[in-house]
């Protein structure tokens, strides 16, 4: 059985395995320190009986008024360790503390190539509220799906209204 627990600075020398993965974004330090630091409650562990770390979902909460929303910069699991319903226990936490934050949506941004996870997503709730073109630096033909779920906040379902045209990295807000 796994365990779920907050991300601790000793961590960033145990998730190697899991930043392995192709999919997976990998930071700088600081970056990672800055998120345990403004946001520990939004950076999550999943932790093998051995003290592995066989996963991890990294986020923040951002934006003012209607855009005041929960976003998740980085999820990724062990490849040994997928399809066994990690991934949406830690979306399902991440969307829990947006809610307790009064957010109005959860989003996050995924390559379009990544089918499995941008089925994963929508069968989480999520739709494709944009496409992002060249949003992968140092992958310029790589463009990425901005994925959205309402929270009970937005009544209306105003957030994940789907823009008709896609738009560029600057142009996010």
């Amino acid at each position: 059985m796994t365990n779920i627990r907050p991300f601790r600075c000793e961590d960033l020398f145990k998730y190697n395995n899991i930043n392995l993965d192709p999919w997976t974004e990998t930071y700088g330090l600081s970056f990672y320190l800055q998120y345990i630091g403004h946001w520990p409650e939004y950076f999550q562990v999943v932790e093998a009986p051995n003290g592995q770390l066989v996963g991890y979902i990294m986020g923040k909460i951002e934006g003012t008024g209607e855009s005041w929303r929960g976003h998740v910069t980085a999820l990724s699991v062990d490849h040994v360790y997928r399809r066994l319903g990690i991934a949406a226990k830690l979306m399902r936490g991440l969307e829990e503390i947006s809610e307790k934050k009064e957010a109005y949506f959860v989003d996050l941004f995924v390559r379009v190539s990544n089918k499995v996870a941008v089925d994963m997503y929508t069968r989480l709730g999520y739709s494709v509220y944009r496409r992002v073109i060249d949003y992968y630096i140092g992958d310029p033909d790589e463009d990425a799906y901005d994925m959205r779920k309402a929270l009970s906040r937005d009544k209306l379902k105003k957030s994940i209204i789907p823009l008709p045209h896609p738009v560029r990295p600057e142009d996010l807000d």
